[in-house]
């Protein structure tokens, strides 16, 4: 008898090609047969209608807290996600020194946008190693499958202390510590290896974090790690010397290029359209497309819209948080104080006042506040209002910058009766990259690359402005079945939410519906499938606050055959677990 059989399904095998309709049966957490099957199961689903993929494999994530708090990795169930990477721009909890902890916390805080305190009381801290970090969470059943990656800015400072926050250059001796501890984690099965070097990333009291700078000696022998390991990859977020022009690019890009020369392995590094630089993206791809030509293996991790942040009262991030006004009532209820700002005496108070210089917490919101009202007349046309409709690609037209001019007024005015309406909930949406032609079509550009991973969902970071986890199933509902031109077929961008991204990271067991794969899979209603509308949560340790983000439409996900979440419920089942690779997997 089957333990699951799924009748009638419109399947998307994650091969790209074009659906079929079949039934597909699972017994001991794996799938046995697909076609027309009439065996007996203990449970028998009727999909007719309804699509059956693979579980999503989301190669970017930062649970590396969560994890320690949360064994069901919200918001990524509620996404159809049943395999996930943490460890990802080279910060994590491991290995970490005795008494050093808050070291690492504040990385992550300043980094990441964690709240340092949800952090304090959420992380146990029962490992100093690598290897015993995994024990440790290996304790714990979980609902998806998770890997996690050797982050480079604690294992820099675990060897060498202070010196790895001085930016004192690494020593010879100081990488042959760091690279066998590296070899020891990945003996141990961890996925690979990742490393930051982006300057907008910095700690909670606004350090470089501490391999920002490393030497392409460093990197290059860390990357000698791999040797004699079968499995692995790495994973690099990088500037790429944006301001030094096209010399400082090429030599930080040759350095990329040595690091995968000497590990062997796949090397995969963010890709995105910024601004300023926007053409920066183009020069990425044609030296990947040389690189790849010539033999190394590199790819593209792409984001399926624009990457920015979300304003609103409650959230992070927002454009008055600095005006004396606002710091006067900033303490009160959210709806108290959206009727404060609706008072006409103190809105013209604050829109005739000058925005404080925030103090610097070491995250990018202070800086990006003071750039923000320093060009908001031109900025006010790349913010726009988000609300139940939650269109990821507006036009022009619905600016606040367009909505100022139509009503005469200024459009910090019309930022401000916007976040100082009704119960004060409303939100702003400004997407900073990907964004500079008003629209999505570099975007689509981007996935088009045959050698794009679809990634950068930053599930569990950026927790106050962002809630990108919910990129996978905005993939299906936007680029396959809400665009109007320039839409993906659906067997392509199921092949690149599961297969490719399980290939990449060398998981041969997932990412297809067939015969002896597990039976990760995600029963979905196209009819009803929607992202859901973020709203800010106090759910997190010490009541720190988040953004969940819920989708409509995924009637189950089944991890190894066994259900996870049912029409948005989480059941109390915990199939998951720690996927150790190469030697050390089970």
């Amino acid at each position: 008898m089957l333990d699951l059989l799924v009748k009638g399904a419109t399947v998307i095998d994650g091969r790209g090609g074009e659906p079929c309709v079949a039934d597909v049966g699972v017994k001991g957490g794996r799938i046995v047969e697909v076609g027309a099957i009439s065996e007996a199961a203990r449970e028998t689903v009727d999909a007719h209608g309804l699509w059956l993929t693979p579980g999503f494999v989301d190669i970017h994530t930062h649970y590396d807290g969560q994890v320690t708090w949360d064994a069901n990795f919200t918001p990524s169930i509620y996404h159809g996600v049943t395999t996930l990477v943490m460890g990802n721009c080279g910060v994590g909890f491991a290995p970490v020194r005795p008494g050093h902890q808050d070291d690492l916390i504040k990385l992550m805080e300043g980094v990441e946008d964690i709240p340092g305190a949800a952090l304090h009381e959420g992380i146990r801290w029962d490992w100093e190693s690598f290897p015993q970090y995994m024990d440790a969470l290996e304790k714990t059943p979980r609902s998806l499958d998770y890997l996690v990656q050797v982050p480079h800015d604690p294992l820099r400072m675990y060897v060498m202390g202070e010196r790895a926050v001085a930016k004192q250059v690494a020593t010879a001796d100081d990488i042959a510590a760091m690279r066998a501890l590296l070899h020891e984690a990945l003996q141990a099965g961890a996925a690979g290896f990742s490393t930051g070097r982006s300057d907008n990333h910095r700690t909670s009291e606004g350090k470089e974090t501490p391999a920002a700078e490393a030497t392409a000696a460093e990197l290059v022998g860390l990357a000698g790690a791999f040797d004699g390991i079968a499995h692995g990859v790495l994973q690099v977020v990088s500037d790429f010397n944006l301001l030094q022009g096209p010399q400082g690019f090429d030599a930080e890009f040759d350095l990329v290029e040595q690091m995968a020369r000497a590990s062997g392995k796949p090397l995969s590094m963010t890709w995105l359209q910024r601004d300023p630089g926007g053409e920066q993206y183009e020069a990425i791809r044609e030296r990947v497309d040389k690189a790849v030509t010539a033999g190394l293996p590199l790819f593209l991790q792409a984001a399926v819209r624009g990457i920015g942040v979300i304003n609103g009262l409650d959230a992070s991030f927002h454009p008055f948080m600095g005006f004396p006004g606002y710091k006067e009532i900033a303490h009160l209820p959210l709806a108290e104080r959206a009727a404060a700002l609706r008072e006409p005496a103190r809105k013209a108070r604050i829109l005739g006042e000058k925005s404080e210089r925030l103090a610097g917490d070491g995250t990018a919101i202070p800086p990006l506040v003071d750039i923000l009202l320093a060009r908001i007349d031109m900025i006010s046309g790349r913010m726009f209002p988000l609300d139940d409709k939650l269109n990821y690609e507006p036009s022009v037209m619905q600016s606040f910058l367009v909505r100022a001019k139509q009503r005469g007024i200024t459009p910090l005015e019309a930022l401000y009766d916007h976040l100082a309406g009704g119960d004060g909930s409303h939100l702003i949406y400004f997407p900073i990259f990907n964004y500079n032609s008003g629209s999505l079509d570099t975007v689509r550009q981007m996935l088009d690359h045959p050698r794009v991973l679809s990634s950068l969902s930053d599930a569990g970071a950026h927790v106050g402005t962002v809630c990108d986890a919910s990129f996978t199933t905005f993939m299906l509902t936007h680029w396959v079945l809400g665009r109007a031109q320039g839409k993906l077929p659906l067997g392509r961008a199921v092949e690149m939410l599961t297969r490719r991204n399980a290939q990449y990271l060398g998981l041969s067991d997932r990412g297809e519906i067939a015969p002896g794969q597990r039976a990760d899979l995600n029963l979905i209603d196209p009819e009803r499938l929607s992202v859901g509308t973020p709203v800010l949560v106090r759910d997190l340790p010490a009541g720190g606050k988040r953004f969940l983000q819920k989708a409509q439409g995924y009637v189950a996900t089944w991890v190894a055959g066994v259900a996870v979440q049912r029409e948005g419920e989480i059941t109390a089942e915990r199939p998951g677990r720690l996927v150790r690779m190469g030697k050390a997997a089970p």
